[in-house]
């Protein structure tokens, strides 16, 4: 890090189930004479921050004061409007500081004309400043251990990928260049799209296969053996019990908020409509989404809770060890 002197001071805007974790991954590697400048409107977490990593971190009162501070800034805020105010309000954001010279990451996901709007009002206002739309992948739990993968909307050829990998890299695992602005989250949503249909039909799925009397763990045996293995079955199980460590195991605690992946679903639909791509599974899957996170068995949950929603059983295994 000594190669960058810029990362003595980091700014860190947006604390929420992904921020806070990722901010204390920074406080842990960045050099020991690094400043950590952060702010979130939910005052708690920002003083918890400050106290677990006392005269290391520093709270902001505003996005303004951290870019006041900061020669690097971080973003990580849930929908569009929050960054444009993040970043655009008259008296607090990010762009009423003087943000000369300085590198400003956003990795929200969000849809990707406001990314652009944003990246074009800080081009015309701050030549000398550098925007790029970073979403990551991988949940709270990536965040929380560090293995998050970051989609990064510049090329291969960038002059600041360096630095922005070797920063980006203190909090996750894999750095993916996706080619130029806003194709971050375009990669991003793509994924998404993916990953919430997956998670759907391992729900049927699973679902079909434990009614017809099989085990969920030989089913999820079975898929990791075939053409069906993905990740979702693997490691995020929407079925209680089979993996542990999976938040379906856990009441659907933690993990991907379902009003989460509505959001970015609904964002990829969107996109793809844009752009001319015909999805035939993009409206019964936002529909599904869109109920989920509104039931009140489901909301707030992990987005594996869709198997619920979807009558999937849960009592599976007191059913088995019964017999």
């Amino acid at each position: 890090m000594s190669n960058f002197p810029e990362f003595k001071s980091v700014g860190f805007i947006g604390l929420g189930a992904m921020g806070k974790p990722m901010v204390a991954h920074l406080a842990n590697k960045l050099p020991i004479k690094s400043r950590i400048y952060v702010f979130d409107v939910a005052a708690q977490v920002v003083e918890e921050l400050c106290e677990q990593f006392p005269d290391r971190v520093l709270g902001g009162k505003n996005a303004k004061d951290v870019a006041q501070h900061a020669n690097t800034i971080i973003t990580m805020v849930p929908e569009g409007s929050h960054v444009r105010q993040v970043y655009l309000d008259p008296n607090t954001g990010i762009c009423t500081a003087n943000i000369s010279n300085k590198l400003l990451i956003d990795c929200s996901t969000i849809d990707t004309a406001t990314s652009l709007a944003v990246k074009g009002h800080i081009t015309k206002n701050f030549p000398s400043t550098s925007f790029y739309d970073a979403p990551v992948s991988g949940g709270v739990v990536g965040a929380v251990k560090g293995t998050i993968a970051v989609f990064l909307g510049c090329a291969e050829t960038d002059p600041n990928l360096p630095r922005l990998t070797q920063l980006l890299s203190l909090m996750g695992k894999q750095i993916i260049p996706c080619g130029g602005p806003s194709l971050g989250l375009a990669a991003k949503l793509s994924n998404n799209y993916l990953s919430g249909i997956i998670a759907i039909a391992c729900s049927e799925a699973m679902d079909m296969g434990m009614r017809s009397g099989l085990d969920p763990r030989v089913l999820a045996e079975v898929y990791a053996a075939g053409t069906a293995q993905n990740t979702i079955c693997d490691r995020f199980n929407p079925v209680p019990g089979v993996y542990p460590e999976a938040p379906s195991s856990k009441g659907y605690k933690g993990g991907f908020k379902v009003q989460l992946m509505r959001k970015d679903f609904s964002l990829a639909v969107d996109m793809a409509k844009r752009v001319g791509s015909k999805n035939v599974l993009g409206e019964v899957g936002l529909e599904t989404y869109d109920g989920a996170s509104k039931d009140p068995r489901c909301r707030d949950l992990d987005s594996r809770v869709v198997y619920r929603y979807l009558g999937g059983q849960e009592d599976w295994l007191e059913r088995h060890n019964g017999r």
